[in-house]
């Protein structure tokens, strides 16, 4: 069973999620957090400090949560398979986690929030180097970069449902690179 204290740091944690996600960060604040967890505003600053430092513990949070839903998503088996899960895995995530995700979008320009989604992103950029110099592309490092923005471009849509038909878009991306 869990202690009450947990159990009310979660609902903070929920609160603020969902609030930054959908009001942003600037315009939430931890009164409103507080009202919508339905605690004292005082419970928020024994846990977190401040707001900016519940914020951060929402951002790493997140990512760990991703982590550990999708261990083993830089397993590499061939060239094709690992490039086309690599242009699915935006929808996926964004499925699994559509409050964290709007939340990194709105947060893009906040320089925690990149440097947080750059180090989940690193590992990515080596395997996907790996893959198309395996399909033997002429500039296998340029193509990376390009497929890592489209990849970056589709969460971002994805996590804000501005783009209706991105599965079209995705499957043109796999087109491209002979994945279909």
């Amino acid at each position: 069973m869990k202690k009450q204290g947990a159990n009310r740091r979660e609902k903070i944690m929920e609160a603020a999620l969902l609030l930054f996600s959908v009001k942003g960060y600037a315009d939430t604040s931890t009164k409103l957090i507080a009202k919508e967890a339905n605690v004292s505003e005082a419970l928020i600053f024994k846990h977190f400090e401040n707001k900016d430092k519940l914020l951060f513990h929402l951002i790493k949070s997140g990512y760990r949560r991703v982590l550990v839903q999708n261990k083993g998503m830089l397993t590499y088996h061939d060239p094709k398979s690992f490039l086309r899960y690599m242009i699915d895995l935006p929808k996926k995530l964004v499925s699994e986690e559509p409050l964290f995700w709007k939340l990194q979008e709105r947060l893009s320009h906040h320089e925690f929030s990149k440097q947080q989604h750059i180090l989940f992103m690193k590992p990515v950029d080596t395997v996907v180097n790996k893959a198309f110099t395996e399909l033997g592309m002429e500039n296998p490092a340029l193509e990376t970069q390009f497929l890592l923005l489209l990849i970056d471009t589709l969460w971002k849509k994805e996590a804000t449902g501005d783009m209706e038909n991105i599965d079209e878009i995705a499957r043109l991306i796999k087109m491209k690179y002979g994945l279909e």
